[in-house]
């Protein structure tokens, strides 16, 4: 390895670097790897592209990648014995393993990161490691609970240990963060222990953190964090039953969406807020706002927010009265879930569907809004078939046709079904003896020496007993040589060089050796991934049925909080069918 060869490293790495910091991660990656492909022998110098190369793979979402990575950058720490460098290893391994869902590997990779923060006494490691704990308790937890489909605050036990343990890392880092008066940290903390104890059903200690978080956003001019604030304020106040101030939340964060331009938070912010009025029983404004999340919602091509805005939109016209109206947009939402395969949307739109029809004395092909040319009888039977009334007769009716002809042909038709059988039993058997293996002796290497054994049967006992532990001896050689594991390959170093050789196995690395700056990557990462480390907002990977989930939507908890709150207000707001009541009433009016 050449100082030329060292140099074009060094010079790729740096170019690589400025690219991630400018925001241009994709560009950066292929400047690192190019490094990577120049080589080095500098061993510190290798390492910082490693760690830059795992975050910058992290921020580009392959996840994969930037666990080798980071992987590779702990195991040099640890032959160079370098400690920041293996606790700053160890956290970032963490931060992946964590997105990844594996979430025990990412509590040992934290842990070890503040085990060794503490013991070289560095604070902000140590606050790292702490807000990294946080986040994997919360994210461990915030999995667990999507799977059983509870609402804030009503988790089982095991969920609550993961909530509660992500509260005491939170808190500890909050007060460390003090204590060095680092207010961004501080502010990032806030935010985390407000969604914690949001998912815990603690909504008043929320508020009072969000609160925080919300004067120190100010403090900084972040707009993006201002409105997170805002927006989470306006969720824990809905849930306190305290709408006209969930309101007002919702619309300074409608504003701040404007401002950033992120017209997809508009869109929630718009969605949130017709919702809210909707439980404030303000229906024309609710309407306005839905109207506004549905023009964003096909502006942005996002379905899922299309079907939940026109499901909403019903809502509102139904509780005014405006069934015709209501109908139409219950009929886009049962579209769009089709379109997408929701059958939770496709069911609640056909509930509404049949509500509106009985209302409106509309039968199942009335269309949408049309009276058509139904009557009550046709109401009637559109009750008891529902939408697919005439498929289901026809299907009874052939069903019938099947069972009369089996019981007039008796015991024939149960002979040909015995037949039948029989002939599938036939010819399973052939294919399942074509699919039997024969053990046979394979002709390899060791077959071939084994098969020499019995020329030797006639020499003595003791000369026959050597060769048979020679043989014994070779055939167990061989087969440790292929349990051997080879020691990991670290890519960019030139690992046939006796001098990188020694030093992996013995040297610690020197304090000047030449390395790439490392801290200022760190908080360019912050900043990029603001969002995701604060509120954990993105969606883990689980085991759980696919979710609909739209960019115009806001967090799924919101949603099951709005449907089981409105749920319980549409019975108030169904309208009774009319031509009974005339009809009662007439009667009365006679026989007075």
């Amino acid at each position: 390895m050449t100082d030329m060869d060292n140099s074009t490293c060094l010079e790729l790495a740096l170019e690589g670097e400025r690219l991630c910091k400018a925001g241009d991660c994709r560009a950066g990656v292929a400047f690192f790897e190019a490094a990577i492909q120049a080589g080095t022998d500098d061993l510190r110098t290798l390492s910082a592209i490693y760690s830059q190369l795992g975050n910058a793979y992290f921020y580009l979402g392959d996840y994969t990648k930037a666990m080798q990575y980071h992987k590779h950058d702990l195991t040099l720490a640890r032959t160079m014995g370098d400690r920041l460098g293996e606790a700053k290893a160890s956290g970032n391994l963490g931060n992946t393993l964590k997105v990844m869902g594996r979430f025990d590997e990412a509590v040992l990779c934290c842990k070890r990161h503040l085990d060794i923060s503490r013991e070289l006494t560095d604070k902000v490691g140590e606050g790292r490691a702490l807000y990294n704990l946080g986040n994997v308790f919360h994210a461990k937890g915030k999995h667990l609970g999507r799977l059983g489909q509870q609402d804030p605050g009503e988790f089982p036990e095991d969920v609550r240990n993961c909530l509660l343990t992500a509260v005491n890392y939170y808190e500890e880092n909050l007060e460390l963060m003090r204590e060095i008066t680092d207010r961004a940290a501080q502010g990032r903390a806030c935010g985390n222990l407000g969604n914690t104890h949001y998912l815990l059903g603690s909504f008043t200690q929320a508020i009072k953190y969000h609160q925080e978080r919300l004067n120190i956003a100010r403090e900084f001019g972040d707009k993006a964090a201002e409105r997170r604030a805002h927006s989470n304020l306006g969720n824990a106040h809905i849930f306190l039953g305290e709408f006209e101030t969930a309101a007002e939340h919702y619309k300074k964060t409608l504003l701040l969406a404007q401002d950033l331009g992120d017209r997809a938070v508009e869109a929630q912010a718009c969605y949130s807020l017709g919702n809210t009025y909707t439980l404030l029983r303000d229906y024309p404004t609710a309407i306005d706002y839905h109207l506004r999340h549905l023009r964003i919602a096909e502006e942005l091509m996002d379905k899922v927010g299309e079907g939940r805005a026109c499901w909403s939109l019903g809502n509102a016209h139904a509780a005014m009265g405006n069934h015709e109206k209501a109908l139409h947009y219950a009929q886009r939402h049962l579209e769009i879930s089709r379109e997408i395969g929701d059958p939770t949307g496709e069911a609640t739109a056909q509930m509404n569907l049949a509500d509106l029809r009985r209302t409106l004395g509309v039968d199942g092909d009335g269309g949408c809004g049309g009276m058509g040319n139904s009557t009550k009888g046709h109401a009637s039977e559109a009750d008891d078939d529902g939408l697919y009334g005439a498929d289901s007769k026809a299907r009874r009716r052939l069903s019938m046709e099947r069972m009369d002809l089996l019981k007039a042909n008796g015991d024939d038709a149960m002979d040909e079904e015995e037949s039948f059988f029989n002939l599938v039993t036939q010819f399973q058997s052939k294919r399942m003896d074509d699919q039997r293996c024969s053990l046979a002796i394979v002709d390899n290497k060791e077959n071939q020496q084994a098969s020499t054994l019995p020329s030797n049967i006639h020499e003595s006992p003791s000369r026959l007993k050597e060769d048979l532990m020679d043989l014994i001896a070779g055939m167990q050689s061989r087969r440790m040589d292929e349990q051997r594991a080879s020691l990991p390959r670290l890519p960019g170093l030139n690992n046939a060089n006796p001098d990188i050789l020694r030093r992996l196995s013995v040297e610690p690395a020197g304090e000047d050796a030449a390395a790439l700056p490392d801290e200022n990557f760190f908080e360019m990462l912050m900043r990029c991934q603001g969002t995701r480390l604060e509120d954990q907002r993105s969606a883990l990977p689980d085991s759980s049925p696919r979710r609909h989930r739209g960019p115009t939507m806001p967090d799924e908890d919101f949603f099951s909080l709005i449907m089981r709150l409105q749920s319980g207000r549409l019975e108030d707001q169904r309208a009774e069918d009319p031509s009974p009541l005339i009809a009662a009433n007439g009667a009365a009016a006679t026989s007075s």
